[in-house]
């Protein structure tokens, strides 16, 4: 047993296997994918944008996209702890802002829609914060953060290769 609380590479199990390459094999769907996601990314700010990215592949456990957007937010000059932290915005709101935590807690609403239609409450609350038009790019960045995810847990994408560009 080591007293390293790391493991070495050595130590880690083999990731698993891709069930399919989507881009390759639906590559209409996919350009088409890549397309609104740009679309999105022109009405918003990238790091709402990134922590939307997050928290919704947190909630859907898409770890190709986890391993992707935390290291894009990384580099784009995101902080460790606030990404940390997502997974409990609710009880560390003092990190964010109003419009992140607005963004943040609409996202969880409309990921999960297994717990019925997006709140009133929570609309309203996002349409306190964010013009209509910014409104309307937020939904469209959670609505195609999740199409991706969906993506990324179907074909089984591996992570932890994924290099951000340089910005």
């Amino acid at each position: 047993m080591t007293t390293d609380a790391m493991t070495t590479p050595d130590e880690r199990l083999a990731p698993h296997k891709p069930r399919i390459n989507l881009a390759e094999f639906a590559p209409d769907a996919y350009k088409a994918m890549i397309r609104l996601d740009a679309s999105v990314r022109r009405g918003i700010d990238p790091t709402l944008a990134e922590l939307i990215k997050i928290c919704a592949s947190q909630i859907n456990h898409c770890a190709f996209c986890l391993d992707m957007h935390t290291k894009d937010a990384l580099a784009a000059g995101e902080t460790v702890e606030r990404i940390v932290q997502l997974s409990a915005w609710e009880e560390s709101k003092h990190f964010y802002t109003a419009k992140e935590v607005a963004a943040l807690e609409l996202t969880e609403a409309i990921t999960v829609l297994t717990d019925g239609f997006v709140p009133d409450e929570v609309y309203a609350r996002a349409a306190e914060v964010f013009d209509e038009a910014e409104l309307a790019h937020v939904i469209a960045a959670i609505t195609v953060i999740n199409a991706w995810n969906r993506f990324g847990v179907a074909s089984r994408g591996v992570p932890g290769e994924y290099r951000p560009a340089q910005r």
